[in-house]
C-alpha cells in the first residue's frame, strides 16, 4: 500500500469495523441459524425449502412486494409535482413546502400512524365528509383494508421521493428549458425531452428509498392493516416470537432481504443505463 493510500485507509478503518461488527456479523448469524432445522441439531436447506414450498409463506413475501411496489408508485404520482413545485417555487414559498414536505420525518412514526388510524376509522374525518356530502350513505371500510395502508405508507414516505427529486431539479439549467420553447417544443414536450430525463436519477433514488423503507415499515402495516393483513416483517415477528421458530423466521428473512435487494439492485441498475443514456 502506498504512503498516499494509508492514510485513507486509516481514516475509513473505524467505519469499516463498524460495519462488520454490527451489519456483516449479525447477518452471518442470521444465515446461520436460517440453515438450522426443526430440532437445532443438524444444518441444512429444510427451512428455505418450507418456505418456497408454502404458499401461504409466498404468498405473504409477494404482498410485501407488492405493497412497496403501489406504494412508491403513489409516492411517484404524488411526489413528482411537489418536487417540480418547490423547485419552481420563490424561495420564501419553497421554505414553507419544504417543512410540509419534511414534517412526517420530524413527527413520530408511532404518532403518524395513530393520528391516520384517527382519520380513516369508521368514525374518522375521511368518513364524516363521505356522509356529510353524500358521496356515501354508510361508513367506507378505510382502515385495515391495503388501499389505507397504501395511503399511510405514501405519506410517511413521501418526503424520500421528494427530496431527491428536488435535488436532481435544482441541478437542472433553467436555460434548458427556454431553449426547447425557443425551438418550438410546448411545455408537454419540453417536459418528456428535457425535464424527465434529466431528473431520472432524482426519481430512481426516491423509487429505492421508498420501496425500501415501504415493505419494511413493520409499525405502519401492523397498526393500520391490523390482524387482517399480514406483510413480512409482521409474518417474521409472529414466527419468532409467537411460534418460537427461530430457523424458519431466519429463513425468512433471508430470503425476504434477497428479495428486496435484487429488486433495488434493478432499479439501480436501470438507473445508471438512464443516466448514461441522458448523458451521451
Amino acid at each position: 500500500m502506498s504512503g498516499a493510500a494509508r492514510p485513507a485507509f486509516l481514516l475509513a478503518l473505524p467505519l469499516t469495523l463498524f460495519f462488520l461488527l454490527f451489519f456483516i456479523a449479525p447477518l452471518g448469524v442470521l444465515a446461520v441459524v436460517s440453515l438450522g432445522d426443526a430440532t437445532g441439531t443438524s444444518l441444512g436447506v429444510s427451512q428455505y425449502g418450507r418456505i418456497f414450498g408454502d404458499g401461504l409463506s409466498l404468498g405473504v413475501l409477494v404482498d410485501t412486494l407488492l405493497l412497496g411496489v403501489k406504494s412508491t408508485a403513489v409516492c411517484v404520482v404524488f411526489g413528482y409535482p411537489l418536487a417540480w413545485l418547490c423547485a419552481t417555487a420563490p424561495p420564501r414559498l419553497r421554505g414553507v413546502l419544504l417543512f410540509i414536505v419534511i414534517l412526517p420525518i420530524l413527527t413520530s412514526v408511532v404518532v403518524r400512524s395513530f393520528a391516520w388510524i384517527v382519520i380513516l376509522g369508521r368514525q374518522g374525518i375521511i368518513n364524516h365528509l363521505l356522509l356529510a356530502s353524500g358521496l356515501s350513505s354508510q361508513p367506507v371500510a378505510l382502515l385495515f383494508t391495503e388501499p389505507g395502508v397504501v395511503a399511510v405508507l405514501a405519506q410517511v414516505q413521501m418526503p424520500l421521493m421528494v427530496l431527491p427529486l428536488l435535488t436532481a431539479m435544482n441541478r437542472i439549467d433553467p436555460n434548458l428549458s427556454d431553449a426547447s420553447a425557443a425551438l418550438g417544443a410546448g411545455q408537454w414536450r419540453t417536459f418528456r425531452r428535457v425535464i424527465l430525463p434529466l431528473s431520472l436519477p432524482g426519481l430512481i433514488a426516491g423509487c429505492i428509498l421508498v420501496y425500501a423503507a415501504s415493505v419494511t415499515a413493520f409499525v405502519t402495516q401492523t397498526l393500520i392493516g391490523g390482524a387482517r393483513l399480514v406483510y413480512m416483517p409482521l409474518f417474521i415477528y409472529q414466527q419468532a416470537i409467537s411460534a418460537n421458530a427461530w430457523a424458519f423466521a431466519a429463513a425468512l428473512s433471508i430470503v425476504f432481504l434477497v428479495s428486496v435487494l435484487l429488486i433495488v439492485t434493478l432499479l439501480n441498475t436501470f438507473a445508471r443505463a438512464a443516466t448514461a443514456r441522458v448523458q451521451a
